[in-house]
């Protein structure tokens, strides 16, 4: 899996029942100039190919930083059961911060979400990006 180098560094695996790999992903909206590519949608489009359907029932995503509201979304529709998350993401989360539309579901496919696992180490991460990316546009000015 290659690494992301310009985007944030927000990685996603998705595991099986037994806990096995089968798919995994980091962000690839700047390698691959597409808005859609977050890791978890990457990762599920991953996961969806090794199973060869979309529906991944029984599956966990573990993912850096807190889902967006479309990547909630996508964990839905994939029918994805769990959810574990690192940081959390007061500006744009969808499993507990901006929103909640994980526990708001009202379709019959429920999905289990546990966030602030790891969160410091999660959140330094995201910071020195964020932190160098600054750094780096104020030294171009």
């Amino acid at each position: 899996m290659a690494l992301a180098t310009d985007d944030v560094p927000v990685g996603a695996v998705v595991l099986d029942v037994d806990g096995a790999l089968v798919g995994a992903a980091p962000n690839r909206r700047v390698a691959d100039s597409d808005p859609l590519a977050h890791a978890e949608i990457v990762a599920i489009r991953s996961a969806a190919e090794t199973f060869g359907h979309y529906r991944l029932d029984g599956c966990t995503m573990v993912v850096t930083l807190e889902p967006c509201l479309m990547c909630a979304g996508a964990i839905m529709q994939s029918r994805i059961s769990h959810v574990v998350f690192g940081a959390w993401d007061p500006k744009a989360g969808a499993c507990g911060s901006a929103w909640d539309v994980i526990a708001d579901n009202t379709s019959p496919h429920k999905v289990d979400a546990v966030g602030g696992i790891r969160e410091q180490e999660c959140a330094q991460l995201l910071t020195d990006f964020f932190r160098a990316r600054r750094k780096k546009l104020s030294a171009s000015d």
